[in-house]
Parts: C-alpha cells; structure tokens; sequence
C-alpha cells in the first residue's frame, strides 16, 4: 500500500512537471493576507506568490464540475463552506461512486499547515498535495487521468481566458496553471473572527460567556491535556509560518482501534508511509477551528458528535464491542501518552463543548469571497 502510494506519488509529480509546464507570471502586487495586526504570515512557496487574480481563477475552477473527468464533482464538492468545507459524511466518494477510506478535512488555515492529509509527513505543500484528488487512481476522485487534454479543453473559453490572463498573462491552460490557481484560493480560506478571536486578542471581552471561559480553561488546563496536540493559533501541531519552521511531528495514535495492538488494515495511518510500527494508528491532529461544523470526526468518520469525541478521550481511548473492529483501543500499545483519560463532570463537559463552539467563525462560512462564485446554473452551463 505505502509503496504504491508513495510511487504513484512521484509519477504523478513528474507528470505535472514535464508535461503540463511552470508557467509563473513573476510580477504582481503584494498580497494582502486577512489576518489580525500582528499575526505572522503563512509560508508560500516562491514559483507560486500569492495574488488576488490567482484567487479569483482558483475559486471558479475550485467550484467547476469542469475540472473532473466525468463533469460530475467539484473540489467543492467535497470541501463545503457550510461544512468548514468539509462535508458532512464519513467518508468520502469520488466522481466515479467509488467510497474512500477517509474523512474529508476540513479547509481552514491550511496556508498555515505543515503537512496536508491525515497521514503524509512528505506532502507538506497544497500544490504538491492536490495532484492526488486530481489525477490519483487509487482512488479515483477527480479522475483526470487518462483525460488531461479532454479537461484542459473544457477551460478554453472566453470566461477562463480572460481570468488565466489576469493571473498569469497569458489565454494558455495548463494543470499547473490550474493546480496553482487552486492553491492559492484554498490559501486564502483563512478563519480569525470567531468569538474566541474577538476574546483572545482583545476586541470583545464579553465575545466569550461564563461557561465558555470555563471550557477554555478546561481545554488548555494539564488535566485535560488537550492543548498539546491542538495547540497554538491554529489549534493544531501542524502549524508552519514565516516565524516557526520546526515540524513538531503532529501524528497521533488516540486509541481508536486495538485489533492485536493494531489499527484496521485497511488503514494503519502513518505507518504506511514511514513503515514504522510505532506510526501505526498515528494521525495528523486536524485544526479546532470551526470544528462543531465539520461533523463526523477522526480519520475514518467513525465518531458522529462532538461530544461523543469528548467521552472518548476522556475514557483514554474507545473500546469497540460490536462491529468489523472489536477492541479496546484504551490498551493499544502504540496510543499517545497524552490521551490517558480523565475525570469530567456533566457540566463541565458542557462547559468544554461550549467552548470548542466558541471556535466557529460565522463569518468564515458564509464569506461571499468564499462561495460559490456561478450565480446560477444556467450561468455555469453556460460555461461548460
């Protein structure tokens, strides 16, 4: 599995590169990031600046059906703003019906993340990132490949040319056009304005309700513990920025499964990749930003509510007595140290659940800059 991953991985990257071109327009104003005053600035990679015209490409194209083999999805189509653009489903399905192993993440602050997916310490761009959905086999979820010039075509039209124009000075298409323009919308989803942020930084101090403040204490208190592995801004390891380089290894093992210290085979999370067994079970801890809109949880969708989450970590892990996966992944040999379970009252349980909704910034999903940008569907058909 991890060798045919990882393989198919850098065919793929010398497809994207040989093939389909690095045009770059090098010149263009400076991008203004929406941050708060103070906020260090995501690393961007040099042969892709930010600008406000690539954004503008990336949305449309991130919201076009167009850009599947079979015109049937969109990146949105997986990644919804309502959602955090995640989506409410367990797992994913690609275009073509087929069912994926894993939870679709959610796209909040990821111009900020380390490392992308659930368990990849190598994919560590989106540009690098996005040739999986789109031209991956196993599984199939854009399937472009084997229909690259079918595709490409579809974008040659008055509309798209006028936007590949404005962001990179020139009418001619390419993937890596695409799969930079795509980028650099999904950069711009950045999310500060919710009630924690107007608290934590000092523009509302009643942004937070009492039994708020006292779940925010329970969450970054050592009792709980949950702060180290959903720490900092962006309430996750995974954070990288202009002024912090250090990857701080962001998988865990949280006790899920424990079938002979093991997690499923059809997913052993990290360990696929480093083919270490102490990775096996090890997931990439996901941001708590907008977190109570981005149900179900974990890597597999297994867990429904906040909620249930909670009552798992706070029982050290969760012991699975019926199903395909019986075992008590409290005893997995390989869990974190740091989910060893905890005592919660009834109110305090509210009191951290509260908390965790104190993350969800209204403002971030319902960004008209975010949305949708085909006003109706005869003006999207008219695009096709």
């Amino acid at each position: 599995m991890n060798r045919h991953f990882f393989l198919s991985l850098i065919f793929l990257s010398l497809i994207f590169l040989n093939l389909f071109g690095c045009e770059q327009k090098t010149s263009a104003p400076a991008y203004q990031w929406a941050i708060p005053e103070g906020f260090p600035k995501p690393q961007v990679p040099s042969d892709n600046p930010m600008s406000d015209e690539k954004v503008a490409l990336g949305r449309f194209l991130f919201y076009d059906t167009n850009l599947s083999a079979n015109q049937t999805q969109s990146c949105a189509s997986c990644h919804q703003q309502p959602h955090a653009f995640a989506e409410p489903l367990k797992v994913s399905v690609g275009s073509t019906g087929e069912r994926h192993r894993r939870n679709a993440q959610a796209l909040v602050n990821i111009a900020y993340n380390k490392t992308l997916t659930w368990a990849h310490p190598s994919l560590d761009s989106i540009e690098l990132q996005m040739l999986l959905p789109l031209f991956g086999e196993t599984p199939v979820e854009m399937g472009i490949t084997g229909h690259e010039q079918t595709v490409l075509a579809r974008f040659n039209n008055g509309h798209y040319q006028t936007l590949f124009v404005a962001a990179f000075g020139s009418t001619e298409v390419s993937f890596n056009k695409i799969n930079q323009a795509i980028a650099s919308f999904v950069r711009s989803l950045v999310s500060f304005t919710s009630p924690f942020d107007q608290y934590a930084y000092g523009l509302d101090d009643n942004a937070l309700n009492e039994s708020q403040l006292r779940g925010m204490n329970l969450f970054f208190s050592e009792r709980l513990e949950c702060h180290h592995c959903h720490g900092g801004f962006n309430f996750t390891q995974s954070t990288s920025h202009e002024k912090q380089l250090l990857d701080r290894r962001p998988f865990h093992n949280t006790g899920l499964y424990n079938q002979e210290n093991s997690y499923p085979n059809k997913d052993i999370g990290l360990a696929e990749m480093t083919l270490e067994q102490r990775d096996n079970g090890a997931f990439r801890a996901p941001t708590l930003r907008n977190i109570a809109k981005s149900a179900p949880y974990m890597h597999d969708g297994s867990v429904a509510t906040l909620a249930d989450v909670v009552d798992i970590y706070a029982a050290g892990g969760r012991n699975v007595t019926q199903g395909d996966y019986i075992g008590d992944g409290r005893q997995n040999s390989h869990k974190s140290p740091f989910v060893k379970g905890f005592e919660l009252s009834e109110s305090e349980k509210n009191d951290l659940l509260a908390f965790l909704n104190s993350l969800t910034d209204q403002a971030f999903l319902t960004n008209a800059a975010f949305s949708n940008p085909f006003v109706s569907s005869q003006n999207h058909q008219a695009l096709k």
